[in-house]
């Protein structure tokens, strides 16, 4: 039985009526706990939702626009739209006035760009690379762009004999050399033709390319292959090969390959560590955030 409530002088008691109306009409007691985790669940799925959306919107260079967005991220148009909404205001994604298509905002590549400065990406392509010498017996490396040439920042030794001594930081020139070839195919077709009208293209060896329409056509068959070589073509005792690295955009970063002298390193030798070769660049570019980079590893 419910205790009585004691009543003050001249107070008549509340009828039955009115105390089950109180009672129904009284706002529930509030558990601080439940309401806690109800805001961070709440909150976890918004930044969940707003991630899946810059994502899609990071996969879709040419921009993509709200009905396909929310169709790809499994949400509501309006929903969408107000999580992209905000994400416009902080500047991470843009939406093009006239088309009003989304696209990547400039915070985030300005994010991009310190997450992936040479220091970090030494550190993330050292074991690859590692381990790709290991799997070939061959010296791996992994080049950047470096204006027209091309800048090697990290590399490792297989455990063979006769390793590559070529140091960190040399600097290669793109035309005759498989990683520089590859950071060519790269290349907008009016960025290759300024490098073209720009570049003396001199020989290091005998085999080294330096006729325009020869490059040309070897960096068409680049583009469609992913795949370079360079047989003896800057150093005459030396054969390469070389893949694309890409980043979390699409985008080629660098390339990624391995050399080794001409007598152990043959035509059919490359051709068979090609694979391997591929996978691992693969492996570099999941790193780098490539979409399903790794899945076709």
């Amino acid at each position: 039985m419910a205790p009585r409530t004691k009543l003050k002088t001249g107070e008549k008691p509340a009828s039955p009526r009115k105390t089950a109306i109180a009672r129904l009409v009284q706002p529930p007691q509030t558990d601080i706990d439940v309401e806690a985790d109800d805001r961070q669940r709440v909150g976890v799925q918004s930044l969940g939702r707003a991630f899946a959306i810059l994502e899609e919107v990071a996969r879709h260079r040419e921009g993509i626009g709200l009905a396909d967005l929310s169709k790809l991220v499994g949400l509501h148009n309006s929903t969408t739209f107000h999580l992209a909404k905000t994400m416009v205001s902080l500047g991470y994604i843009r939406q093009e006035k006239e088309s009003k298509r989304y696209r990547v905002g400039r915070p985030l590549f300005a994010l991009a760009a310190s997450a992936l400065d040479e220091i970090e990406m030494v550190n993330v392509a050292t074991p690859v690379l590692e381990e790709l010498s290991r799997e070939t017996g061959e010296s791996g490396h992994f080049a950047v762009r470096m204006g027209d040439a091309v800048v090697v920042i990290a590399r490792t030794s297989g455990p063979g004999a006769f390793q590559l001594t070529d140091r960190v930081g040399v600097v290669r020139p793109a035309h005759c050399t498989a990683l520089g070839k590859i950071i060519l195919a790269s290349l907008r077709p009016e960025q290759l033709k300024r490098f073209l009208e720009r570049t003396d293209l001199k020989p290091s060896t005998k085999k080294s390319i330096t006729s325009i329409a020869v490059l040309t056509r070897e960096i068409a068959e680049i583009k469609h292959s992913g795949i370079a070589f360079d047989d003896g073509e800057f150093n005459p005792e030396v054969r390469c090969i070389a893949v694309p690295v890409m980043d979390f955009t699409g985008q080629t970063i660098g390339a990624l390959g391995i050399s080794g002298p001409v007598w152990r390193l043959s035509n059919q030798a490359l051709q068979s560590h090609a694979k391997t070769v591929r996978a691992a660049a693969n492996r570099l570019s999941a790193e780098f955030g490539a979409r399903d980079a790794a899945k076709s590893s």
